[in-house]
């Protein structure tokens, strides 16, 4: 197998990752449109609860593939083949025991459907076979794709997401045609659970070819003393995966009580369009995480720190102009695409938009605060933002209804881990003032609210049709929010690395070609 340098491997993870992603989520955004065009509102109800519940159950994601994944950097670097192999034995059994564990949980919540659901939503199947569905596919995935965690470790996230998004394109179209021809929701649930399971065969099958190690009978155990280490960086990712899925697995859970399910499916479209930003974006700094853990693995902690004054920068730039394109252009996209109906007074979009940059914001900081294996601080106050996630969004839900579940998200982060986690990674991980960090946080502040208040002055001249005016909002808020953050910045120490990563990147690509 060949070697690549870091810059080669990142470069390829986000042209795979970003290129991907951009052709599927066109596809799947139109999928949704036939989705809504075809079925009931309540089904978008039922998709986004569906999801939130079983997200609740993924114990898969509550600390051993992270924990796993820093653990692998190193033998990697390294090409311990043996190491390898016993973490991917240890990595595969917890799978599967976690597997069998969501299969016995997710039925016991079975019968609280009932409780969750208040009104009986308008459709036609049986709520608990196609819950049972949802359920399957998420179990059957932990039986095949620990294999893949190894791909990302190894800094080929190109490969997975490859395999990932021709699957889903594939998927997409067939459920499109499925909906045009049928209008029927379990002949589209199917398609997704066909194209799960040939998913994860695919990945699994090439995670083998590609690391033939793993396939050895003779695996040796992990000693004593690593695996007492591996299980407390679990146990510490644990506490620190719970609250996240508490803070953004149980809005749809209360406002589906709170307001019904047709106000939760009316929310997702919103939740939709934000959370394709934030996953494309996610395909970025995904993509740059295992070299950012190689990094972390081998270079001094000056450099650390230098390469983490340049993620943050970069994080800024694009939550950034992110966040503002949301504000503006968030309402029209929905009308243009569901209807004047689905859209939703401007106070949403601006809450929705604040718990994108808040949450966005953190990337560089949870990046490092992994690959440094700082999984032990803050754990315990992690299950505090969920608790408190939960108390504000009932008290807030019951008094402002979808707005108040929403900025009740923000109020629990923003008392525990966005003032935290900064302070953990520059205190146990640079050994530096956190004071650093929280005077560019409000300097960024300052910028972007300058660059909002010049888009917000220019979209008032903005008129003509819906299409027009999009189009238009889109290209001035670009123009306005990338000048204002280039003359802030274009004198900066982050600038400068930004020029020369700019320039190794344009050296391997003329080399490539």
């Amino acid at each position: 197998m060949k070697n690549r340098s870091r810059t080669e491997y990142s470069v390829l993870n986000i042209i795979a990752g970003v290129g991907g992603y951009i052709v599927n989520t066109i596809l799947g955004f139109i999928c949704r449109m036939v989705f809504v065009k075809c079925l009931a509102a309540d089904y978008l109800g039922v998709n986004g609860l569906f999801t939130n519940i079983l997200s609740m159950l993924s114990l898969a994601e509550l600390g051993i593939g992270g924990a796993i994944i820093y653990a692998l950097y190193k033998p990697l670097a390294e090409h311990d083949d043996e190491k390898i192999a016993s973490l991917v034995k240890v990595y595969g059994t917890a799978y599967r025991i976690i597997g069998i564990v969501i299969g016995i949980i997710g039925i016991c919540l079975m019968p609280f459907l009932n409780f969750i659901i208040t009104k009986p939503p308008h459709i036609t199947e049986s709520i608990y076979v196609l819950y049972m569905i949802n359920l399957f596919n998420t179990v059957i995935t932990y039986f095949y794709s620990y294999r893949s965690s190894l791909l990302i470790a190894a800094q080929q996230n190109y490969i997975v997401v490859g395999i990932n998004y021709i699957i889903t394109i594939l998927q997409s179209i067939f459920q499109m045609v499925a909906l045009v021809i049928t209008r029927n929701y379990m002949v589209y649930i199917a398609i997704q659970t066909l194209g799960t399971i040939i998913y994860n065969l695919i990945v699994s099958y090439t995670a083998q070819r590609r690391f033939p190690c793993i396939n050895n009978k003779n695996i040796e155990s992990l000693p004593e003393n690593e695996r007492k280490s591996l299980f407390k960086d679990i146990r510490d990712l644990t506490f620190y995966k719970i609250s996240g899925l508490l803070v953004n697995s149980t809005d749809n859970i209360l406002i589906t009580f709170f307001r019904g399910l047709a106000t939760t499916g009316i929310a997702s479209n919103y939740t939709l369009l934000v959370n394709t930003i934030n996953s494309l974006l996610g395909q970025v700094f995904n993509s740059l995480t295992a070299s950012i853990g190689n990094h972390n693995a081998i270079e001094s902690e000056e450099k650390k720190y230098q390469m983490f004054g340049f993620m943050n920068m970069m994080n800024f730039w694009i939550f950034g102009w992110a966040t503002l394109g949301i504000i503006f252009c968030s309402s029209d996209i929905v009308q243009l695409c569901f209807g004047t109906e689905y859209v939703l007074p401007i106070k949403i979009p601006m809450v929705i938009a604040l718990n994108f940059y808040t949450v966005g914001m953190m990337n560089a900081v949870w990046t490092y605060k992994h690959t440094l294996g700082l999984f032990k601080y803050g754990r315990f106050l992690q299950i505090i933002t969920g608790i408190l996630n939960i108390i504000f969004s009932v008290y807030l839900g019951r008094k402002w209804g979808l707005f108040g579940i929403l900025f009740a998200t923000f109020m629990a982060r923003i008392l525990t881990n966005l003032w935290y986690d900064p302070y953990a990674v520059y205190t146990h991980g640079f050994h530096k003032s956190v004071i650093q960090y929280f005077k560019k946080y409000i300097y960024y502040i300052i910028v972007l609210g300058m660059a909002a208040i010049l888009c917000y002055v220019s979209f008032k001249l903005i008129v003509g049709p819906l299409v027009l005016r999009i189009l238009i909002k889109m290209v001035v808020c670009s123009v306005i929010t990338n000048i204002v953050f280039f003359i802030a910045f274009y004198k900066s120490r982050e600038m400068v690395v930004l020029k020369n990563i700019v320039i190794k990147v344009c050296k391997i690509i003329k080399k490539r070609g």
